[in-house]
């Protein structure tokens, strides 16, 4: 998943980058509001950690007019301990969940996880084609009865393509999914990784991880 991480308060910030980093999240962040705004209204993201009280437009003020724009990205907002009426507003202006500092990055991870499965209308964290199967949250993934390693970029590369069976994902989507805006676009990064992520799940990956000539990579349900 790609989160944007809007804080402030550059120590809570770097807290929630790690933590999601570690759990495999592509993560950005960002403190200013106005800033934040910007990334939110012209990039795409899978969900956005939105703090409240922030330098610039404050964050209830960017989730009404994202709600006003009908962009329904999901946005978690994190507020203080004491501040129920700003919970309230948030809610009632379109957040689809809330968390109170200080909190636990694990419960942070579960949540933003729950948050992708009721936008994709998904029931479970399982992914499933023919015998690969790919747990969201352990990340595990298993051929058959067997489990097979793979790297955070490859096990990223591999959800994001089973999240949309059947949609083409050009590399340039691909690698601002995976890489954030880290990367150099004129480089074979995605061809490398899913030429090793196609060897590590075995003879049958070429049939659904399908190249799209001249475009980038499409998931094939068995």
């Amino acid at each position: 998943m790609k989160v944007l991480v809007v804080e402030d308060e550059k120590r809570i910030a770097g807290f929630i980058r790690k933590g999601l980093e570690e759990h495999g999240f592509v993560v950005e962040c960002s403190g200013d509001g106005d800033e934040a705004y910007q990334l939110v209204t012209t990039q795409q993201y899978d969900a956005i950690v939105l703090d409240i009280m922030l330098p610039g437009r404050d964050g209830l003020s960017i989730l009404q007019n994202l709600r006003k724009q009908a962009n329904s990205v999901p946005v978690l907002l994190l507020t203080a301990r004491s501040e129920l009426d700003e919970r309230v507003e948030g809610l009632n202006l379109g957040a689809d969940d809330y968390m109170t500092k200080p909190f636990f990055v694990e419960e942070l991870v579960a949540r933003l996880h729950a948050l992708a499965r009721r936008v994709s209308g998904e029931r479970l964290s399982i992914l499933q084609a023919g015998d690969l199967t790919v747990n969201l949250l352990t990340r595990e993934v298993k051929v058959g009865n067997t489990p097979v390693r793979l790297t955070v970029r490859e096990f990223n590369i591999l959800e994001y393509l089973t999240r949309s069976p059947g949609r083409v994902l050009t590399r340039t989507q691909i690698l601002e999914h995976v890489w954030g805006y880290d990367f150099d676009i004129g480089t074979n990064l995605i061809d490398v990784h899913v030429q090793r992520l196609r060897k590590k799940l075995g003879p049958d990956a070429a049939t659904f991880i399908e190249t799209v000539r001249g475009v980038g990579y499409r998931f094939v349900k068995q």
